[in-house]
């Protein structure tokens, strides 16, 4: 596979905690079964679900897969300010940024700003019960392929 993801050069490093509930080796074993497997318009942010496609699996999925990679590998979640007021999030292991959702933006992924300012907490992501059901699906549909 060509990986496009911000931190892909390092990610079959980053090992998960002890206490991982999945069978995965790497963060980056964990974007193969994502991209393969788990990422679906079901898992998309229903307000981006129109441009989601099988070619563009990472569309909509950014916070809720940042926070299921600090539940599986530790580290901080951080988000970038967008236009309409949104945050991308993305994660810190390590010291090293990861983003395994940056490859919805196309070309526009070389214009972000990775500089870990604004720290982003899963009970503003979660108070959206919409999004912390999309969280529960993309965890149930991950320990279904990779699950202990």
């Amino acid at each position: 596979m060509d990986y496009k993801f911000l931190g892909h050069g390092t990610a079959a490093e980053v090992k998960p905690l002890e206490n991982s509930e999945y069978n995965i080796d790497s963060l980056l074993g964990l974007y193969d079964v994502l991209f393969e497997s788990v990422w679906r318009i079901e898992t998309c942010a229903p307000r981006l679900r129109d441009g989601w496609s099988r070619e563009n699996v990472t569309l909509g999925q950014c916070s809720i897969t940042a926070f299921l990679v600090q539940d599986i590998f530790g580290g901080e979640v951080y988000g970038i300010k967008r236009p309409e007021g949104n945050y991308h999030c993305y994660n810190v292991i390590g010291g090293k940024q990861y983003d395994l959702t940056i490859e919805q933006f196309g070309d526009e992924a070389s214009s972000l700003i990775f500089d870990n300012t604004n720290p982003q907490s899963r009970e503003v992501h979660f108070a959206k019960e919409e999004k912390y059901e999309r969280y529960l699906l993309l965890k149930k549909l991950l320990k279904e392929v990779c699950g202990k």
